[in-house]
């Protein structure tokens, strides 16, 4: 099948793409509990749709939480506190996995945290967050006034606002702790083409860092009510868009990251966005095959159902989180 993308990047130019920061990749292998997420083979999808390979990189389990945030979250929370002995309280703005990862990341140290959450968040993703013994605090509007609110909050006295939306410090250093999702997937398996949920496109950005180094094509993938990295490529700047709302709370972004932007500009080759009822179905497919996948990482298997991928290649699904509603 031929290759479909919602938009194909004029921007594009691996060579301009930000090297690969691997600092943190030995600080999660010295994690209590690491392992590398699996990488699951689906050759019926790969023989239906005439590909070589279909490859999803099930992130619905690490270190213990339903999504791969993690990764990102501790790696901010190192960075932060060894520039910064004085923080005592970490601060965070989510749709719902980073808040919690964050919060874990702040448990695992004795710290206190506050996590701000737009009114649409789920009551089971505040619950989680709770779990983990953070403040939360549901804020009357989008999830970008909640990023406002814990900007504010981060500049009391003690506290760090662990941000995977900025353009600097955490933002930055979260981007660098998901190079390891990617290395581990090279060295679980080959693929040529890279399908990846955006959000604030700080996953994205390392999936184009990794992409630019090694030779792979790397789409993202958005919902079609929330394509903000779509339309800021068509643009050629980071833009604000309205977000009416979708299932894939984790991509309900309004903006992409300025860390991120200079990645993404340059190093995704095109988008595609999906639908609710498309998403579902993948959901409903993954579950079939026995894999408990999310809203969100259910996203990139609807994209290749678009057709978002050349024939007889070889694809890496970046399947981002578990079900919600499962999570413990």
């Amino acid at each position: 099948m031929g290759i479909v993308v919602a938009l194909a990047n004029q921007h594009y130019n691996p060579a301009s793409v930000p090297p690969v920061n691997r600092d943190a990749r030995a600080f999660h292998r010295a994690h209590q509990g690491y392992e590398a997420t699996p990488l699951r083979d689906l050759p019926g999808i790969a023989g239906e749709l005439g590909l070589g390979a279909v490859l999803l990189k099930d992130e619905s389990r690490r270190f213990g939480l339903p999504a791969f945030k993690i990764l990102g979250a501790s790696w901010a929370v190192e960075r932060t506190v060894r520039a910064r002995p004085d923080v005592h309280t970490l601060i965070a703005a989510s749709a719902g996995n980073h808040g919690r990862a964050v919060a874990h990341a702040a448990k695992l140290r004795g710290l206190g945290c506050r996590v701000y959450l737009p009114a649409r968040s789920l009551p089971v993703r505040r619950e989680a967050i709770a779990s983990e013994g953070a403040e939360v605090i549901v804020v009357d509007g989008t999830y970008e006034d909640a990023v406002s609110l814990a900007a504010i909050a981060g500049r009391e006295a003690g506290a760090a606002t662990i941000a995977d939306v900025g353009d600097a410090g955490p933002s930055q250093w979260v981007i660098d702790g998901y190079a390891t999702l990617f290395d581990e997937a090279a060295e679980q398996g080959t693929f040529d083409t890279i399908l990846v949920p955006v959000g604030v496109g700080s996953l994205a950005a390392a999936a184009a860092r990794f992409g630019a180094e090694a030779g792979v094509a790397v789409i993202g993938v958005e919902p079609a009510t929330a394509a903000c990295l779509t339309e800021s490529l068509r643009i050629g700047e980071r833009v604000t868009i309205p977000t009416p709302g979708t299932i894939m709370a984790g991509l309900d972004c309004a903006e992409v990251s300025a860390a991120a932007w200079p990645s993404l500009r340059a190093g995704i080759a095109g988008t595609i966005t999906v639908s609710d009822d498309q998403v579902r179905a993948a959901m409903a497919e993954l579950a079939a095959l026995g894999l408990t996948i999310g809203e969100s990482g259910a996203a990139p298997l609807a994209a290749l159902r678009l057709g978002a991928a050349p024939a007889d290649g070889r694809v890496l699904l970046v399947a981002s989180e578990g079900l919600t509603a499962l999570a413990p």
